[in-house]
């Protein structure tokens, strides 16, 4: 006999409203490409959850490193989720370039 479990986990994106559902019992987080986040790939929240997803521009000198850029021209250094219980965040880490 064999014993499926089946979870169902509600999403939503506090900035712009997209839902969606999964179907995995193991931890896992739901990510959407967001209009009111530049186009960028956020993480969604679980349904009832408060929270707040930011994305955050890079705030040193970029210098000859080569930063990941937004849409919208911006570099971004990364995206932050925080809610009531903590804060994650997804990095985007500048590629070093050299030049002989």
């Amino acid at each position: 006999m064999s014993l499926t479990i089946s979870a169902v986990t509600e999403w939503h994106c506090p900035n712009c409203g997209a839902r969606d559902q999964t179907n995995e019992a193991r931890p896992h987080t739901r990510m959407h490409t967001c209009p009111k986040l530049h186009y960028l790939s956020a993480p969604m929240v679980q349904a009832g959850t408060s929270a707040k997803v930011e994305a955050k521009e890079r705030e040193d000198y970029v210098g000859g490193e080569t930063p990941f850029i937004a849409p919208n021209g911006r570099p971004i250094m990364s995206i932050v989720t925080t809610r009531d219980n903590g804060t994650d965040a997804r990095v985007f880490a500048p590629v070093a370039t050299n030049k002989e």
